[in-house]
C-alpha cells in the first residue's frame, strides 16, 4: 500500500526549491562593512594655521592630530597632499577636497584638524564631508590691515611715468579706542621710497588707489622689484602689509603702435606686443578720422599730434595700424611695420608660407602647423615690388592664386614690414597651436625689424612675476619645439640656488621657492632669458578669515556594500539539509 506525501514533506521540498531560487537570483543587500586601514588624521599645514595675532594654532593642531592618530597614519593638506613632519606651515593655500579623495581611496576612518578657513568647500562631495570627523580649531579674531593687489605695466622707458593701480583693505575689528583711519601707502625700492601719498582705511573690505612717479626715479634701469606698502598701521599681522611689483626700466629703443581706428586687430598686436617685446611698448589710437584727437590706449588721456609724432620719430619701431592717410603726417627715423587696414577683399584666406624663396622668419615660423590656423578674413593688395621678400600668401579658398599678406625689405638700413591680411587676431583668440603661430609671427617680425633680437627669444618665463607664499611659481615653455626640461640658476641676496624645470606635455612647469627676489637665467648661458621672480612675504592665509567649516563626530566607520545571497555560505546549507531531510524521510516512510 503506498503512502501519501505529508505536509512536512511538502514543507521540505518548498524549502529546498526556494533556497535554489534564491541562488539562481542572487538577490543583494546592504551591510556596513568595518574597514580596516588605520585611521587617518589631514592636518592643515595652510600658513593660516600659524597666522594670527599670537602665532596661530599650528602647535596645538600637531598634539590634536598626533593624538587622534593613536598610531595611525597623518597627512599634510594646504596647496597640495604631503606626509607628516613638523616642520611649521608652508603652503600657501587650503584645499580640502583633493586630501579627503585620495583619503577616501585610501579607505580608513578619516580625522579633519584645521582652523576651518578652505578655499575649496564647495568642491568637496558631501558624502566625504559627510564621513569624515573635523576638529576645528578657529584663530582668535584680529584687525588686520593689507595690499590685496598692485597692478601696471611691465614695461616701461626711462622717461615714462609708472602709473600703478593698488588695492588695498582692512579685515576684523579694530581696537575702538585706536582712532586709526589713514595710512600711508608707499613705494619703495632697496628701501629707497620712490612715492608715497596718504590713503584712507575702510571700515572693512577692500578698496583701489592709483600711485604714479617718474621711471626716471628707480635706481638702475633693468628688472626691478618695487615693494608697495602700508605704513604706519597697527594690525596684528605685518606679513600682508606690503606686495611686490616686478617690472622692467629700459632705455630706448621703445615701440610705438598707431591705430587709427583701433580695432579686435590693434588690441590682440598690443597685448602680445607688450609679450614678446624686450623694450616698452606704448599705444596711441585715434578714433576720429583725421588724425589729430589721439589718446594714450593705457590712460585715454589726450595727447596731442606733436607728442606723438615726437614719439614716433624716437621710436625704434613704429607700427602704422589702420588708415594708411592718417600717418602721412608722421615721420619715422626707425623700422616700419604697416597693417593697412583700407581696401581689402573679403573672403576665407588661408595663409602658408611662401615658396619663392627663404624669408628671415623662417627660422621663427618652422614649428606652425598651417593648415590648423583659421583663415584671414580679408587680404589687402599690395603693389608689386622686386625688392622685397615675401614671407607668407594666401590663397581664397585654398584656391587661386597666392597673394603677398607678408612682406619683408630694407632700405638705407631701415627695415620695412607690412602685414596685408585682416583677422589674424583670431589665432591669439582661438588659444593652443594658433595662438603660439600669432605670438611666433609677430616676435618674428619684431625681431628682424628691430636687427638687435629685441623680441622675446626665450625658451621659457615665468607666468607670473609676482608669487604669494607657499604657492608654487609657474612657468610655461614658449620655445620652438617640444617642450624639454631646462636647468635655471636662481640668484638672491641669500645665494645662488639652481634648479631644474621639468616641463609636462603641456609645456607647465613648477618651481617651489621661499619667499626671495630672484635674478632668474638659464643656467648654460646660452639663451636670452632672464629676469626677475619675486616670491612674497605676503599670502591670503594671514588675512582673516571666516571659518567654513564645522566640527563634527562624522558618520561610521565603516561602509555600506552590497552583498549577494551566494556570499551567504547558510543559504547553501539550507538548501543541502532540505533535500537531504526530505530523501531521508520519503526512504523511511516508503516512498519513491
Amino acid at each position: 500500500m503506498r503512502r501519501r506525501v505529508t505536509l512536512g514533506l511538502a514543507a521540505l521540498r518548498a524549502t529546498g526549491l526556494a533556497a535554489l531560487v534564491l541562488l539562481l537570483w542572487n538577490p543583494t543587500a546592504a551591510r556596513v562593512e568595518a574597514r580596516g586601514a588605520q585611521p587617518l588624521v589631514l592636518l592643515d599645514a595652510s600658513l593660516s594655521m600659524a597666522g594670527g595675532s599670537h602665532g596661530g594654532r599650528w602647535h596645538e593642531a600637531l598634539d590634536s592630530a598626533r593624538a587622534l592618530a593613536g598610531g595611525g597614519v597623518i597627512w599634510r593638506f594646504g596647496e597640495r597632499v604631503a606626509g607628516f613632519d613638523t616642520t611649521p606651515p608652508m603652503d600657501g593655500a587650503s584645499r580640502l577636497a583633493p586630501a579627503l579623495d585620495a583619503a577616501a581611496a585610501r579607505g580608513g576612518p578619516v580625522t579633519v584638524v584645521s582652523d576651518g578657513a578652505i578655499s575649496d568647500r564647495a568642491d568637496i562631495p558631501p558624502d566625504l564631508a559627510r564621513a569624515a570627523r573635523i576638529v576645528v580649531l578657529p584663530r582668535a579674531p584680529f584687525f588686520d590691515a593689507f595690499v590685496a593687489a598692485v597692478d601696471g605695466p611691465r614695461r616701461v622707458a626711462a622717461g615714462d611715468t609708472v602709473r600703478l593701480t593698488v588695492s588695498y583693505g582692512t579685515a576684523g575689528r579694530r581696537d575702538a579706542g585706536s582712532g586709526m583711519r589713514d595710512a600711508s601707502l608707499a613705494v619703495t625700492v632697496d628701501h629707497r621710497r620712490l612715492a608715497s601719498r596718504v590713503v584712507p582705511l575702510p571700515d572693512s573690505g577692500v578698496v583701489s588707489t592709483d600711485l604714479t612717479l617718474p621711471a626716471s626715479r628707480i635706481p638702475h634701469p633693468g628688472w626691478t622689484a618695487l615693494e608697495v606698502g602700508l605704513e604706519g598701521v597697527s594690525d596684528s599681522e605685518p606679513r600682508d602689509d606690503a606686495r611686490l611689483f616686478v617690472l622692467e626700466v629700459s632705455p630706448q629703443p621703445s615701440v610705438v603702435l598707431l591705430a587709427s581706428p583701433p580695432d579686435w586687430e590693434t588690441r590682440f598686436l598690443a597685448r602680445t606686443l607688450e609679450d614678446v617685446a624686450r623694450v616698452p611698448v606704448r599705444t596711441f589710437v585715434e578714433a576720429e578720422p583725421g588724425g589729430n584727437r589721439w589718446r594714450d590706449a593705457t590712460t585715454l588721456e589726450s595727447r596731442a599730434a606733436g607728442d606723438v609724432a615726437r614719439a614716433a620719430a624716437g621710436a625704434a619701431l613704429v607700427i602704422e595700424a589702420g588708415d594708411p592717410a592718417t600717418f602721412k603726417r608722421f615721420s619715422p627715423k626707425g623700422a616700419v611695420l604697416i597693417w593697412p587696414g583700407t581696401r581689402r577683399l573679403d573672403g576665407d584666406w588661408y595663409v602658408q608660407p611662401s615658396t619663392t624663396g627663404l624669408s628671415p622668419l623662417a627660422g621663427a615660423l618652422a614649428g606652425v602647423v598651417w593648415d590648423s590656423l583659421p583663415p584671414a578674413t580679408s587680404v589687402a593688395e599690395l603693389p608689386p615690388d622686386s625688392s622685397t621678400t615675401v614671407a607668407l600668401v594666401a590663397r581664397l579658398a585654398r584656391r587661386g592664386a597666392p597673394r603677398p599678406v607678408v612682406t619683408l625689405s630694407q632700405s638705407a638700413g631701415a627695415r620695412r614690414a607690412t602685414i596685408a591680411a585682416g583677422g589674424l587676431y583670431r589665432w591669439a583668440f582661438r588659444g593652443g597651436a594658433s595662438g603660439d603661430a600669432y605670438r611666433a609671427l609677430v616676435a618674428g617680425l619684431v625681431d628682424w625689424l628691430l636687427a638687435e633680437g629685441a623680441a622675446s627669444a626665450e625658451r621659457f618665463l615665468p607666468v607670473a612675476y609676482e608669487v604669494p607664499n607657499g604657492l608654487s611659481s609657474v612657468w610655461k615653455w614658449t620655445g620652438s619645439g617640444e617642450p624639454r626640461n631646462v636647468v635655471v640658476s636662481l640668484t638672491a641676496d641669500g645665494g645662488q640656488r639652481v634648479d631644474t624645470l621639468r616641463f609636462d606635455a603641456g609645456g607647465r612647469a613648477e618651481l617651489r621657492l621661499p619667499p626671495e627676489v630672484y635674478r632668474y637665467a638659464a643656467a648654460d648661458g646660452g639663451g636670452t632669458e632672464r629676469g626677475v621672480l619675486a616670491v612674497e612675504t605676503y599670502s591670503d592665509e594671514w588675512r582673516p578669515a571666516a571659518s567654513v567649516l564645522a566640527s563634527q563626530v562624522g558618520s561610521p566607520s565603516g561602509r555600506l556594500t552590497g552583498v549577494g545571497l551566494r556570499d551567504r555560505w547558510w543559504l547553501f546549507v539550507v538548501a543541502i539539509a532540505a533535500f537531504a531531510a526530505e530523501w531521508a524521510w520519503r526512504r523511511r516512510a516508503g516512498l519513491p
